[in-house]
């Protein structure tokens, strides 16, 4: 048998991420911190060897993966799919947490249908919206897989087409015998983990996916 190896890594940070504004499917650039967040995952890949590339066709992904391949003159082909993009906030994209928030608090959004968002907020921010809701209603509103907002996608959405792209990736890494690094975003990577560590919807929500650091995969084929 011969292993092959998954690479899979989230952008650095970017303006959006920084001044805490729904992000999702716009296109934000990455920050002098984002950019040395990169660096750090580039150092710590160094030493892989990677043989092919994918990115999304978002600038984030892109420039992240651009300081991974400075050390992979090895890498000879870099693949665009979005299928591993970022989910789709909708309505919500380029608006703030801090409007978002205040308006949970004054009951204008419909919790049922943005409760998910929620997940994008830092822990300060979830727990300013725990105060405004109470812990019951809170654990239930951010817990709807299912719920898209409005324009936007839900989890289970997201889960349906990285699943796809697992299912190409997997078939691509046998048929070449190659070794993949992935630049990929929060949420993609969030169902990308469910779906390779067989992990429960509770445990993917409660997931926080950090922006320096890298996630190796095996796949076993026959040499």
């Amino acid at each position: 048998m011969k292993n092959l190896k998954i690479y899979l890594f989230r952008h650095g940070q970017t303006y959006y991420n920084k001044n805490k504004i729904f992000t999702g499917w716009k296109d934000s650039r990455l920050t002098s911190l984002g950019k040395t967040q990169a660096k750090i995952i580039a150092r710590k890949l160094k030493n892989k060897h990677i043989d092919v590339a994918f990115q999304t066709s978002l600038s984030r992904s892109k420039d992240t993966l651009k300081a991974i391949l400075k050390f992979h003159p090895e890498c000879k082909e870099i693949i665009t799919d979005d299928n591993i993009i970022e989910r789709s906030y909708g309505d919500l994209e380029g608006k703030s947490h801090k409007d978002f928030i205040a308006k949970i608090g004054k009951r204008s959004y419909n919790l049922r249908v943005y409760g998910d968002a929620i997940e994008n907020l830092s822990p300060e921010q979830k727990k300013e919206v725990e105060n405004f809701l109470g812990k019951k209603e809170y654990n239930a509103i951010h817990r709807g897989y299912n719920v898209a907002a409005p324009n936007g996608e839900s989890f289970a959405d997201v889960e349906k087409r990285v699943k796809i792209f697992i299912k190409n990736l997997i078939k691509f890494m046998k048929k070449n015998k190659v070794n993949v690094c992935i630049s990929a975003h929060g949420n993609s990577i969030r169902l990308f983990r469910k779906i390779m560590e067989k992990a429960s919807k509770k445990e993917v929500i409660k997931w926080f996916i950090p922006y320096d650091k890298y996630f190796e995969y095996t796949i076993k084929i026959r040499k």
